[in-house]
């Protein structure tokens, strides 16, 4: 010990230089440490940020989803009701733009539309559906408006008259109460005065041959053939 001692007699003053050196390291390393603890919270705070950001996204899409399934009911109120098509032609008429227009921006948010919410991941994706979805909703808003304007403004009386008997003639089809075959020969004739008239879409017909294929019966009644002849 007793050189030790010496040592520390003899270079008592390296305690100040070495005791300055220590007190910096030891700020630095405070200092450093702070550093850390505060990257640390700025990542943890960025981290929340992007969650919240994320789920505030997913919202969203859910929220876009839930517009286009009501625009896409709308739609088939008209595409599954032939009554509906028949009281509000221009729906399906493909002659006028803003019928073109509708199903233009129907077939763009459809392709546009996500599995599920969590498929839009990227800003740009989530801005592209946005887009397509508010462009659906006023496209069909307008074709809608035009049609419940318009009616069957677009056809000549005799015209008028056709779809007025299809109508009637539908309601037969339709009826629980009519035998067999007045509801098949009423669903006939009401084809063929509609026929030039209307183009139903194929889920128009669909709709409407399931909805009454069991009333159809293919046996011939002649005594009914010649009541709607």
């Amino acid at each position: 010990m007793e050189p030790l001692f010496d040592f520390l007699g003899s270079y008592w003053w390296l305690i100040f230089p070495i005791g300055g050196m220590a007190g910096g390291w030891a700020s630095q390393w405070s200092k450093a440490s702070a550093e850390r603890h505060r990257r640390k919270v700025e990542l943890l705070k960025l981290k929340n940020q992007l969650a919240v950001h994320e789920e505030a996204n997913q919202a969203e899409v859910v929220s876009l989803i839930a517009a286009h399934d009501a625009v896409n009911h709308r739609w088939l109120e008209y595409e599954l009701d032939v009554g509906n098509l028949i009281d509000f032609p221009l729906m399906t008429d493909v002659r006028e733009p803003l019928t073109v227009a509708f199903l233009r921006a129907k077939k763009e948010a459809d392709g546009l539309r996500p599995a599920t919410p969590e498929e839009i991941s990227t800003p740009a994706r989530l801005a592209e559906y946005r887009a397509a979805v508010h462009s659906y909703e006023l496209a069909f808003d307008v074709a809608e408006r035009e049609a419940r304007r318009i009616k069957d403004g677009n056809f000549s009386g005799p015209e008028r008259q056709r779809l007025a008997t299809a109508r009637k003639l539908l309601r037969i089809a339709e009826d629980t109460a009519a035998t067999p075959a007045e509801r098949q020969t009423a669903y006939k004739r009401a084809r063929k005065e509609l026929d030039g008239l209307i183009v139903l879409p194929e889920a128009t017909v669909a709709a409407l041959e399931s909805k009454i294929i069991s009333m159809l019966d293919t046996r011939k009644d002649p005594d009914t053939d010649a009541r709607f002849a």
